[in-house]
């Protein structure tokens, strides 16, 4: 009998840990991942990035029936209504789908799919239900949950999370969303389309922390054109539900006089928590930091031997392709190769509409490390998006005052998602806005804006 189970185990079957799982089986290692839902694909495809993109285009193409947009463009509709059961459905079917797909992967790639939860029973074994199985290398990507909000009680009916917001039977009469993050933007945006009033809480003086300031602003200004109420500085004390109404207490963020909104949903919005409970990570010899998260080096090595930690347990943005890339280099290190995420360049992305991007360091934290010159170019004198009717939006190109390297690049465009790639390509070979600039784009292209915000930084754009 073999010493060991596994070459490798990873516990989790997220973005981080199904593509860990399947590098390193590629990579001639035998592997077993342990998944406790009933599909693979982890928080992102079953109740969070995909099903909420499939919600945010359908409704999209709801929004511009509805407000007018196509009958600008020639496109008359004389009656129209909304399936919310279909729109929900096509949702269904796409998680459906994409779950099947990993666990074709899976079986293609030969590994193994350990149904439970895992805890720990020692440094290189663990237990899955009734077996305990011992493994040379186990990667810990538990991902994150809901953080609560405390004396708020969540029972994903009148008071939800990000899941139970995506399977609301009915568009809610006032929706009200406590945090103005890319979760709580994405999720309000989809039933202001359908039809909600959205009033947006936010404890910090603008929407979208961690983003550029001017993008911060621009698009808080965007979403208040759409109809998203705002409620900035400003905390909530306490949810009180009595029968199919919520009443939330709300005050100043520096104090000051109370209020009540009332609501019939309100969707809780205030961040995530890396998932580290029922591991029994002392059994292993490893704790958490003050953050709950799992500590780990430059190759994704935890203080213990042979274990391995990737993805929204461990420092660093909760995004699903920042844990897909550190899936991919844990199991390359494991397999005796070198793998490397550059955590400069992880972009990311609001899917609202217009869709929010940004790679790299905002204009105030590059400007804090030294002197930047600063490139800006308006999506209203951006051709494709003239003739698409899409004029809100800029991109924005930072780079270093002396070596012209560009620093950051953040836009605000209907595709400003697929915009980044390019932007964060760049940076990862070192371009200067000069090699941005000087690249041939595509016309009618979107991303000639990027040229011209490159251009924008030596002071020459054309357009504008």
């Amino acid at each position: 009998m073999a010493d060991y189970d596994f070459d490798v185990l990873v516990i989790g079957a997220g973005p981080g840990g199904y593509v860990a799982a399947i590098r390193a089986a590629q990579l001639g290692l035998k592997t077993g991942c342990v998944e406790s839902r009933e599909t693979l694909g982890g928080t992102c495809l079953n109740v969070g990035c995909i099903p909420s993109k499939a919600m945010l285009h359908a409704s999209e193409f709801y929004d511009h029936a509805a407000n007018g947009a196509m009958a600008k463009m020639g496109v008359k509709i004389d009656k129209m209504s909304l399936d919310l059961d279909t729109m929900h459905g096509q949702r269904r079917d796409a998680v459906k789908q994409l779950t099947g797909g990993i666990e074709f992967l899976f079986k293609k790639n030969k590994v193994e799919w350990l149904k439970g939860h895992a805890a720990f029973t020692g440094k290189d074994t663990v237990k899955v239900g009734d077996r305990e199985v011992r493994a040379k290398n186990i990667v810990i990507a538990t991902g994150s949950s809901v953080t609560p909000l405390p004396g708020v009680e969540i029972d994903e009916k009148i008071v939800v999370s990000s899941t139970g917001a995506l399977e609301l039977a009915k568009v809610p009469g006032h929706l009200v969303v406590i945090g103005g993050g890319v979760i709580g933007l994405e999720l309000g945006s989809v039933w202001r389309r359908l039809g909600a009033k959205v009033t947006v809480v936010e404890f910090l003086d603008q929407i979208l922390p961690g983003f550029d300031g001017e993008v911060r602003k621009e698009s808080n200004k965007i979403l208040k054109k759409q109809g998203l109420e705002f409620k900035l500085s400003t905390k909530v004390t306490g949810v009180a539900v009595r029968g199919k109404t919520a009443t939330l207490t709300v005050e100043p963020a520096k104090g000051g006089d109370a209020e009540t909104i009332e609501a019939d949903t309100v969707l809780v919005s205030i961040g995530r928590k890396p998932n580290t409970d029922g591991l029994l990570l002392d059994a292993a010899g490893l704790a958490t930091n003050q953050r709950g998260q799992i500590e780990i080096d430059h190759d994704f090595r935890t203080a213990v031997p042979g274990i391995w930690a990737i993805g929204d347990v461990v420092p660093g943005p909760m995004l699903a392709h920042k844990a897909e890339d550190e899936g991919i280099a844990v199991a390359e290190n494991i397999a005796g190769q070198h793998g490397i995420v550059n955590h400069d360049v992880i972009p990311s992305v609001v899917y609202t509409w217009p869709e929010i991007a940004g790679v790299g360091l905002t204009e105030e934290a590059a400007k804090e490390r030294g002197e930047v010159k600063v490139g800006k170019f308006p999506m209203l004198a951006n051709s494709r998006a003239k003739t698409n009717h899409e004029p809100d939006g800029f991109v924005k190109v930072i780079a270093d005052a002396n070596t012209d390297r560009v620093l950051g690049v953040w836009c605000i465009a209907s595709v400003a998602g697929t915009m980044i790639a390019q932007a964060a390509q760049a940076m990862e070979f070192g371009a200067t806005s000069e090699d941005i600039a000087y690249t041939c784009h595509a016309h009618p292209t979107h991303s000639e804006a990027i040229k011209e915000a490159a251009m924008g930084v030596t002071g020459k754009p054309i357009h504008i």
